[in-house]
């Protein structure tokens, strides 16, 4: 479920539940309803996400996109290491804000998930060659 709050400047979009393939059929609505508000700053909250695939992180990039196509930003509240890690294989982290600061009062149990060292790591073995 996504749910829609603005003020003067910001709009903020609270996720609950999962953002993923089967939730896909909302987003083009929500997208639309989010750049009609024309907010300088966008705010997805995501203290209550349980899950992101693929399909989630491309929606947050297409808002994320079209705010600072507008001259706005986008600022991920609460958000999971997991579902960061799944925005920065997308390649798109660099697009929001974390609000670091920011304690969820209900929010999913957190995680226990460590990205993976990066690849860039010297991993200390030579490349397998085939």
């Amino acid at each position: 479920m996504i749910e829609i709050a603005t003020s003067p400047a910001t709009t903020t979009l609270v996720v609950a539940g999962d953002l993923d393939l089967a939730e896909r059929d909302q987003f083009p609505e929500i997208a639309a309803r989010v750049t009609g508000l024309r907010r300088q700053l966008l705010v997805i909250d995501m203290c209550r996400l349980t899950f992101m695939d693929s399909t989630g992180a491309a929606f947050l990039i297409s808002l994320a996109d079209s705010s600072r196509r507008r001259g706005g930003a986008t600022v991920l509240r609460g958000p999971d290491p997991r579902d960061l890690f799944v925005l920065e294989v997308c390649g798109a982290l660099e697009l929001f804000r974390i609000d670091q600061a920011h304690r969820c009062e209900i929010a999913a149990q957190p995680t226990d998930f460590r990205p993976p060292p990066s690849a860039s790591a010297p991993s200390g073995r030579e490349p397998r060659r085939t």
